[in-house]
Order: structure tokens, then C-alpha cells, then sequence
């Protein structure tokens, strides 16, 4: 039997030293919208996590258009972590919640209170607005930094991307997968995706195949046809002599059996929710460059293997789980 790698954490293999817990917690409110489902699960992942590990607060208006897919910010209107206990009046009242998901005005009014703050500082030491550090790829969320910046303060506004704490998602890996738990018609739906494969094959092997807009985004430096991704598949097959190997294939764009000839393959779902769960499902992950499968491999805890070069090859050494601070 083939030996799953170990995963390698992505900063720095230290045990990490628990983080003070402030006397009073503090509420973060995330205010600038990233992307789409995965960055935006990524992005808010590792402020719960956080969270978690200091006993602040976190509201996240950004999430409002897929709240409703998962256990922890559906029937939540403020997708607030800890979740909370009771339902707010505006998620127990008729239409109030709808209204102000599909009119995004919560959201408007935390990014512009957020930027309006980091030109002006009009709250004083209350509130901070949190960015990226100049001059760093990834903002260290637990680095002493950004954990002297926030405290003195009692709201934070979260106004970047890269920020990011990698060892305490990992910490709080459980408490982060059961808040982003899928609603039961997708964690049915990724499922049914699976076990049929599972059914016949020793290992399943998820492809997320990403084309769309990759066409153009990096110049095109991502995409890759589905003829290579087939023959990225035959490589890993033979890195596991003697055992039935299917795949999982989703994809953004359709896809057909005739391009992964010689091989089992199942096809995605419906729907973006559903595949990213059902990629989680598999033992292996591989694609390239994208949030979406990195969100599958640390849901999942399944090596990941994001392709980068046309030319590379695929090696079963080189997957590893995501913590979700890759690039």
C-alpha cells in the first residue's frame, strides 16, 4: 500500500506558542469582499481560527451570498463566529434577513467605515483598520505586529487579503471544519459523488480542473487543457502499482469521458459547494494554482498537488495538505 506523505506545515514546522487571550474580547468585522466561495471561506477561516485561539468576536457581511449553504451562517444574518446561541430579531422576522443579503447594505457600510477609518482615524484608539503589512506576501495574523496593532483597540476592521495565521488554523482545524460544515443538500450531493467510485477503486483521486477566466488571468500562466491534466492523471495511476485508481473530475467548464481516455473517471456536481466537498472526499487532490481545491485539502486534511508548469510532473512526495496560506 502506497504511504499517504506526511504534510508539511507551510511556515514553519515550531510548535507555536499559544497566543494571549485579551480581558475583554474584540470584535473583528471583515469588510472587504474577496473572490469568490473558496477565497472568501479561506479569508474568514483564518480569522475564526483567530478567534478561536483569543475569544474574540467576528462578524463576516462579506459571506452573505453563500451563507445559506453552510451549517454555520445559515439562519445568521451577521455570519457571526462563535456562532450564536439565539437568532437575531432580523433572522426571525420575515423578509428582514433576505432584504439586507440581497441589498448588501451591512456590507456597504463596513467597507466604508473600514476604508473611511484607515484615512481617518474618526474612532480614536476604538477601531483599527487591519491590511496587509507593506512588503510581506502573507500578513502574519498571530505575528507580534499585527497583535500589538489590534490591542488597544476594541473593533477591527479587516480591509486586505493576505492575512493569514496558518499554525492556529491548523490548531483549530475541527472547530473551522464544523462552522463551514455544508447544509445537507450538498453534503449529500458530494457523497454521491464519491461512493460510487469508491465502490470500485483501492484510491480516488480528485482534478480540479480550472479554465474559464484562467484563460486570461497571469497571461494564461495557469491554464492547462484537459489532454494534460489526462496525462498528469496516468502519472500518478502508475505511482501505485497493483491498486485501482478512479478519479473525481470537476471542472468550471464541461467535461467528457473521451478526454481521460484509459481512465475511470467521475464527473462533478452541480454545483461549486457540492464539488469543493466532494474534492475533500477523495484521497489525493491535485490541480493547479486555485483557493478551491486548497479549501478541499484542508477541509478534507488531503495532500494536495497544485500543478504550476505545463512541463512539471506530478509526484505523490510533493502533495501535501493545505493550511490554507498558500499562494
Amino acid at each position: 500500500m502506497t504511504k499517504i506523505p506526511e504534510p508539511a506545515p507551510a511556515i514553519s514546522a515550531e510548535a507555536h506558542p499559544a497566543l494571549p487571550r485579551f480581558k475583554k474580547p474584540k470584535l473583528f468585522t471583515i469588510g472587504l469582499r474577496c473572490g469568490r466561495l473558496a477565497n472568501r471561506m479561506i479569508l474568514f477561516a483564518n480569522f475564526v481560527a483567530l478567534a478561536e485561539e483569543q475569544g474574540h468576536r467576528l462578524i463576516n457581511f462579506t459571506f452573505h451570498s453563500y451563507s445559506e449553504f453552510f451549517e454555520g451562517t445559515r439562519g445568521n444574518v451577521y455570519c457571526r463566529y462563535p456562532r450564536p446561541k439565539r437568532r437575531s430579531w432580523m433572522d426571525t422576522v420575515p423578509g428582514v434577513a433576505v432584504f439586507l443579503r440581497r441589498t448588501r447594505i451591512p456590507y456597504h457600510l463596513t467597507r466604508a467605515a473600514a476604508a473611511l477609518n484607515e484615512r481617518f482615524p474618526i474612532f480614536g484608539n476604538i477601531a483599527v483598520t487591519l491590511h496587509e503589512l507593506p512588503g510581506q506576501k502573507i500578513t502574519l495574523l498571530d505575528g507580534p505586529e499585527y497583535q500589538e496593532k489590534i490591542r488597544p483597540a476594541k473593533i477591527i476592521f479587516v480591509y486586505g487579503w493576505w492575512l493569514r495565521t496558518p499554525n492556529l488554523v491548523k490548531e483549530h482545524g475541527d472547530k473551522i471544519r464544523a462552522y463551514f460544515r455544508p447544509v445537507e443538500k450538498f453534503e449529500n450531493a458530494s457523497r454521491a459523488a464519491i461512493e460510487p467510485l469508491r465502490r470500485d477503486a483501492d484510491v480516488v483521486i480528485g482534478v480540479h480542473i480550472r479554465q474559464g477566466d484562467y484563460r486570461g488571468w497571469f497571461g494564461g500562466k495557469y491554464f492547462f487543457p484537459a489532454s494534460r491534466y489526462a496525462a498528469w492523471m496516468r502519472e500518478i495511476a502508475a505511482q501505485f502499482p497493483g491498486r485501482k485508481v478512479a478519479f473525481f473530475v470537476c471542472s468550471d467548464e464541461a467535461r467528457s469521458q473521451g478526454e481521460f481516455p484509459g481512465l475511470t473517471v467521475g464527473f462533478g456536481t452541480d454545483s461549486p459547494v457540492s464539488d469543493v466537498y466532494a474534492l475533500a472526499r477523495c484521497d489525493y487532490i491535485l490541480g493547479t494554482k486555485s483557493t478551491f481545491s486548497q479549501w478541499a485539502s484542508f477541509y478534507g486534511g488531503k495532500p494536495l498537488l497544485q500543478m504550476c508548469d505545463l512541463n512539471e510532473s506530478a509526484k505523490l512526495e510533493s502533495f501535501r495538505v493545505s493550511y490554507l496560506d498558500w499562494d
